[in-house]
């Protein structure tokens, strides 16, 4: 199986593990995608296709000074107009040769890594999505149709310029759709859901969607190794809170740090705040705190009791797969979504990022701390994520996709299409 991933560590993370399981199970995997930005995410030894390399405007410039600065629809846009539709370009070519090299079955390609479903269908190739974000499944442009209708035009264009026929969605396989979380963190869809898929519905729960959606919950793997961590200085005595922005957006906290680290104080003689930031944004540390660039955040979590965070889908799931609870400050693109479904779930509390105030965030703080309904919800939504197994339910799925041809070189008739051309 060829997984087809943008140059993004939550979107690569999941497919780590999912590998990792297909492997056990005497399956060959491979990536495909950036490969300067993937090399570090993947484990050591793996077989990873460069594509997207040259010309890689797309996803590398996410982090960017002039990205880190917008918010809203003008991010949104910045994130299609500016990054994925580049990356799709820049991957096509890498991507096809790819599957002539590995040969693969089946392809694996998450929701941004929009090439993927174009060479699955030039060669005929079944193909899951890896939806490593729950934004899209839940339909985020009800609210704004003018954006969504943006949005697919956007994705109809780099569709007609590949030479690839209209009337379907990249983003969305027919074959089977991996969600890494559960109806309990994102609901169960409702009627208009199943409404817009022409399905009857269920009794709850995962019915709503469409049969071929999978809902894993998260997927856990091996994580590149985080450095040194001084675990000596957790205070047993004191509640323990990781506040992280996560890898693309903490170069955004040169306001939100200093509101941490007075609402920090103001909790100081009850709670230890950890932060993972950069050290010329993170400011003067007081002795109660700890500060990393980075943190092993896998191995931390079970010593924690709550997460202050961006609203970042593999940040979230990962905190409530340790059934802690949340306070969440959305900075852009699918965070507000996020923080939205943890505060409807009751596993959090939804605070401002762009102003937010040190006494909003020692009160949300001190919230999910004494409130015992949000870590009920939080083991709520942990028990979910257990019962659905995670990346050896994904690769059970993946296993009942009925394999495709294997790709041989390039050849007129490999599309399923005569109008498609070649990257």
């Amino acid at each position: 199986m060829l997984f087809v991933v943008p140059p993004l560590a939550g979107h690569v993370n999941p497919t780590v593990a999912v590998a990792a399981e297909l492997t056990a199970r005497g399956h060959q995997v491979a990536w495909t995608g950036p490969a300067a930005a993937l090399t570090p995410l993947l484990p050591t030894g793996s077989r990873l296709y460069p594509a997207g390399d040259r010309d890689a405007a797309g996803g590398q410039e996410l982090g960017g000074a002039r990205w880190r600065d917008l918010r809203g629809i003008a991010a949104l846009r910045f994130l299609w107009a500016e990054a994925l539709i580049p990356l799709a370009r820049a991957m096509l070519p890498g991507v096809h040769a790819a599957v002539e090299a590995f040969r693969p079955d089946i392809l694996v390609t998450d929701q941004q890594a929009l090439a993927g479903p174009v060479v699955a269908r030039r060669h005929g190739l079944p193909w899951a999505t890896s939806a490593t974000t729950s934004a899209e499944v839940v339909r985020p442009f009800d609210d704004f149709p003018k954006v969504g209708e943006w949005v697919s035009r956007r994705i109809a264009a780099l569709l007609a310029e590949c030479g690839a026929p209209g009337g379907w969605d990249p983003r969305f396989s027919p074959h089977l759709v991996l969600i890494f979380s559960t109806p309990a963190l994102i609901g169960d869809g409702g009627p208009e859901r199943a409404a817009a898929h022409g399905q009857d519905g269920g009794p709850g729960g995962a019915g709503r969607y469409p049969p071929h959606y999978a809902f894993v919950g998260p997927a856990f793997g091996a994580r590149p190794a985080g450095g040194d961590f001084p675990w000596r200085r957790l205070d047993p005595g004191r509640a323990r809170v990781l506040v992280s922005l996560g890898t693309l957006n903490r170069a955004a906290g040169a306001r939100f740090y200093p509101a941490v680290l007075r609402a920090a104080d103001a909790l100081a003689d009850r709670a230890q705040l950890i932060l993972a930031a950069p050290a010329d944004l993170a400011g003067d540390i007081p002795p109660h705190m700890l500060h990393q660039e980075y943190v092993p955040q896998l191995q931390l979590l079970p010593h924690l009791d709550a997460v202050l965070c961006h609203g970042g889908h593999n940040t979230v799931c990962e905190a409530l797969a340790y059934g802690l609870p949340l306070v969440v400050a959305p900075v852009r693109d699918d965070q507000p979504i996020v923080a939205r479904q943890v505060a409807e779930a009751g596993a959090g509390v939804r605070v401002r990022f762009g102003r937010a105030r040190a006494d909003e965030l020692h009160q949300a703080l001190s919230a999910v701390l004494d409130d015992p309904a949000h870590r009920r919800a939080a083991r709520r939504v942990q028990a979910s994520f257990a019962a659905a197994g995670g990346a050896a339910t994904a690769a059970d799925r993946l296993e009942k996709l009925r394999p495709g041809p294997r790709p041989g070189p390039a050849a007129p008739g490999t599309a399923p299409t005569d109008n498609e051309k070649g990257p």
